[in-house]
């Protein structure tokens, strides 16, 4: 399975970006999506996730700006984000799970968000 995570830039604080993540498999052989990021000097942290059936979750901390869905005619994984901030800025990377016995983890090689104050 390979993921291909576009869509970063530069933009102000207050602005709002969107990032896709193209899957090289169908959405729906997917158990489980989802968007991490790594700010600089900090651990990689879960951001959103969306599983099979469509339930969504985000940590708490990011107060409802980001919104994940999946577009299956495009074949891929959305991460709207608002209301950008500085603290927002990193490498965003997509994640999936794939379904069935033969269940494994894959990630995409990252998009950089710079947000500017």
């Amino acid at each position: 399975v390979q993921l291909q995570a576009y869509g970063g830039g530069l933009v102000q604080a207050g602005e709002s970006l969107r990032l896709s993540c193209a899957v090289s498999i169908g959405l729906l052989q997917l158990s489980r999506m989802g968007w991490y990021r790594q700010t600089p000097g900090n651990a990689r942290e879960w951001v959103a996730e969306l599983n099979f059936g469509g339930i969504s979750n985000y940590p708490h901390f990011l107060k409802g700006r980001f919104t994940i869905s999946r577009n299956h005619a495009k074949n891929t994984i959305d991460l709207q984000m608002s209301n950008l901030q500085p603290g927002d800025t990193g490498v965003y990377y997509c994640n999936v799970k794939t379904r069935g016995d033969a269940s494994a983890e894959y990630w995409g090689q990252g998009t950089q968000v710079t947000v500017s104050s």
